[in-house]
C-alpha cells in the first residue's frame, strides 16, 4: 500500500465525477472468496498463487470498490534458480467493475518491479507511477478499460451460457504502457479431472502473442466452472520450453456451489 497515499487526492478529484459510469449486475464473486492454486512444471510442483476478493470495502471518491489481491510464490528447488515472489492488488468499482488503483509487485529472479495505475474512468484517463524511480507518465485510456487483475473477475461476469464454440469475447486492458484488447476463444465444454474432484467446465483459449513466449495464438487454455462462479479450475500453458499446468487446490466462500463433484 506505500505510494497511494500520494495519490488519493488525485484518485478522490475524478471519483466524485463518475455518476456517468456503466452499472453492471454480477452474481460471479462476493467479499470474502478465496481460490488457491497450484502451478506444476511437468511433473514438479513449482509454484503457489492465490486470489483472494478481501473483506474490505474501500471507499474510493464516494464509490465502494472490491479490493482484490493475487500473489505468486515458487516452491522448493525452483527458488535456487528463479525465485518468484509477485503479488498484485486492484481496487474494482463494486457497480461498473473497472478499475480505480492497480498495484503490481514483482519479485522474479533478480527482475524486480514496484509500479501503481491509477485509472480516472469518468475522464478515459490514467496515471502510471513507478516507485522505484519515482517517474509518472500520463496517458488517454479506453472506455472501462482494466487492469491485469480485474480483467479477470470482470470476465467472470460475462453472460457465457449461449456462447456457441468460436465466438470471441475482447476485453481491452492496459498493460505496462499500452492498451492490449485481450481476446478469448470459446471452445466449447469439457470435464476436468483434478486432485480437487470433477468439473463441468466452459473451455476457453486467450489470444496470446506468439513467438516471444508462446509456440502459438492458442497456446493457452483456461477451464471455467461451468456454474455462476465461473472459477478458473485449471490453466494450461505450452511455452517454447515445457508447459506449465494451474490446477485449483482449495476454495472460500464462493457466491454458489462448483458444478461437479469434489472429491472426498
Amino acid at each position: 500500500m506505500k505510494g497511494i497515499l500520494g495519490f488519493l487526492f488525485f484518485i478522490a478529484s475524478f471519483a466524485l465525477m463518475a455518476q456517468d459510469l456503466r452499472v453492471l449486475q454480477q452474481n460471479a464473486f462476493k467479499r470474502g472468496e478465496v481460490l488457491r492454486y497450484t502451478a506444476s512444471y511437468g511433473l514438479v510442483d513449482a509454484a503457489r498463487a492465490e486470489l483472494v476478493v478481501t473483506e474490505e470495502n474501500r471507499i474510493i471518491g464516494q464509490r465502494s470498490t472490491f479490493h482484490v489481491v493475487g500473489t505468486g510464490k515458487s516452491l522448493g528447488a525452483f527458488n535456487w534458480f528463479f525465485k518468484v515472489d509477485d503479488r498484485y492488488e486492484s481496487f474494482i468499482d463494486e457497480k461498473a467493475l473497472v478499475p480505480w488503483v492497480f498495484l503490481r509487485r514483482v519479485h522474479e529472479g533478480g527482475y524486480v518491479l514496484k509500479r501503481n495505475i491509477y485509472f480516472n474512468q469518468s475522464a478515459n484517463s490514467l496515471r502510471v507511477k513507478s516507485l522505484k524511480d519515482t517517474t509518472v507518465r500520463d496517458f488517454k485510456a479506453e472506455p472501462n478499460v482494466q487492469d491485469l487483475l480485474s480483467c479477470f473477475y470482470y470476465a467472470r461476469t460475462l453472460d457465457l451460457q449461449s456462447a456457441k464454440v468460436g465466438d470471441e469475447f475482447t476485453i481491452m486492458t492496459f498493460f505496462d504502457f499500452e492498451h492490449y484488447p485481450m481476446k478469448i476463444k470459446f471452445l466449447g465444454r469439457e470435464q476436468v479431472k483434478t486432485s480437487l474432484g470433477t468439473f463441468n467446465c466452459l473451455k476457453f483459449s486467450p489470444l496470446l502473442q506468439e513467438g516471444r513466449v508462446f509456440k502459438e495464438q492458442e497456446d493457452m487454455s483456461i477451464w471455467l466452472s461451468d456454474d455462476q462462479n465461473k472459477v478458473p479450475i485449471r490453466l494450461q500453458t505450452n511455452l517454447l520450453i515445457g508447459s506449465i499446468k494451474l490446477d485449483l487446490e482449495s476454495f472460500e466462500h464462493l457466491m454458489a456451489p462448483l458444478n461437479g463433484t469434489l472429491k472426498k
